[in-house]
């Protein structure tokens, strides 16, 4: 057994403040939509109940949850609506990684106050930094900067001029120029706007290495580095919604059971349900026993293996397409009631929206067939491809 300090656990407190939280983020969703950001009330409410501390190094004063445990916190801020959900999701990673893999001047510079920062960004596309004497000097501009309307600072990805390196850097919001242009079909109360950066100087505190998995504070969560650990995200957030939309054709379909011609009296739609059901029920469980597959090796000290990586990759491509597939079901199985505005086609818009996401795309599932097929020996895991 390695002396490597196991995943820390904090109980279910933060799990049930989210619980609790849903009638004020349901009354707000909306308004919200409507905005195209959280609103005021639901941001306050997530900081009071310390959810936006989810991820962060417990030696910082957050709650460090496990892989488990964020996972049952994002399914249930999804569920309740799949924008809060995301923007929790989102802004809890950047906190927690910057928390665990910055260094000390900047950790004490952002990890201040009575409240925990919240920081938002784009890892995936870069901008270019420059190095200067005790830093670099970062250009660059970003899209889908989820929760950004609400942020203290930015997390950018960009390469180091000179170089083959990916960093991620953490700027004051004040250097960061706000574009806009979320004009999109699904997850509109998530703010997911561009933004550009414009020579600004980053002190070397300041950024980390894209790839680290080594932590200079927190446990053993962090050893997964930032790609799988963004994996938990997006898989918590699958379990939500695709259970809200479930939910909702159920309650959609029992308040018309009796009258004659509607979806209770109709055995197609029996079958359909009971398909769909099953289809999601199936790719949660595969979410569930990985991630527990996953805890096992953190806490017994060791590091994934090239198979484990594949299958937390595997596990939410599956439950990401499936959860489209439910969508379409309810969508269409809700008639004009789906049709109108409102929660069934609010939902079906996000599910659409969160399915585009690259960590879902068809890339990773390619590489995916091509390792389980045995046709990748000796290739490892670098985002989403395997190399040699």
């Amino acid at each position: 057994m390695s002396d490597t300090p196991r995943l820390h656990r904090a109980g279910t407190t933060l799990l049930e403040r989210a619980r609790d939280l849903r009638p004020l983020i349901e009354r707000e969703a909306e308004r919200a939509e409507a905005d195209g950001k959280l609103t005021a009330p639901v941001v306050d409410a997530l900081h009071d109940a310390g959810l936006f501390g989810s991820w962060v190094p417990a030696p910082l004063g957050g709650a460090e949850l496990s892989p488990a445990e964020l996972l049952a916190v994002f399914e249930t801020l999804t569920y309740a609506d799949p924008s809060t959900g995301w923007v929790v999701m989102a802004t809890c990673l950047e906190n927690g990684t910057a928390g665990a893999y910055l260094g000390e001047d900047a950790v004490e510079r952002i990890f201040k106050g009575p409240r925990m920062p919240l920081i938002s960004g784009q890892g995936t596309r870069t901008g270019v930094a420059v190095p200067e004497n005790g830093g670099h000097r970062l250009t660059g501009q970003w899209s889908f900067a989820s929760g950004m309307y609400h942020a203290q600072y930015a997390h950018s990805a960009a390469v180091v001029e000179g170089t083959d390196e990916v960093r991620i850097f953490i700027t004051p919001i004040e250097d960061v120029k706000m574009l806009g242009n979320w004009d999109v079909l699904g997850l509109r109360a998530t703010g997911s706007i561009d933004y550009s950066i414009d020579g600004v100087f980053v002190p070397e505190s300041q950024s980390h290495a894209f790839a680290l998995d080594e932590p200079l504070r927190g446990g053993a969560i962090f050893r997964l580095g930032l790609l799988d650990q963004a994996l938990i995200c997006h898989s918590g957030w699958a379990l939500g919604i695709g259970r809200r939309l479930l939910d909702e054709l159920a309650g959609y379909a029992a308040a018309r059971s009796g009258r004659p011609g509607q979806l209770a009296g109709s055995d197609a739609f029996h079958t359909g349900f009971a398909r769909a059901e099953a289809k999601f029920r199936a790719a949660s469980a595969l979410i569930r026993e990985t991630w527990d597959g996953v805890e096992r090796t953190l806490d017994e000290g060791g590091r994934l293996s090239v198979r484990q990586e594949t299958m937390v990759r595997l596990a939410l491509n599956h439950i990401t397409a499936t959860v489209t597939e439910v969508a379409a079901f309810v969508y269409a199985s809700g008639g004009t009631t789906a049709l109108r505005d409102g929660l069934i086609q609010r939902l079906f818009r996000d599910a659409q929206a969160g399915a585009a996401h690259i960590l879902s795309g068809p890339q990773a599932l390619r590489e995916c067939g091509r390792e389980l097929a045995g046709l990748a020996q000796g290739e490892r895991w670098v985002v989403l491809g395997l190399e040699g």
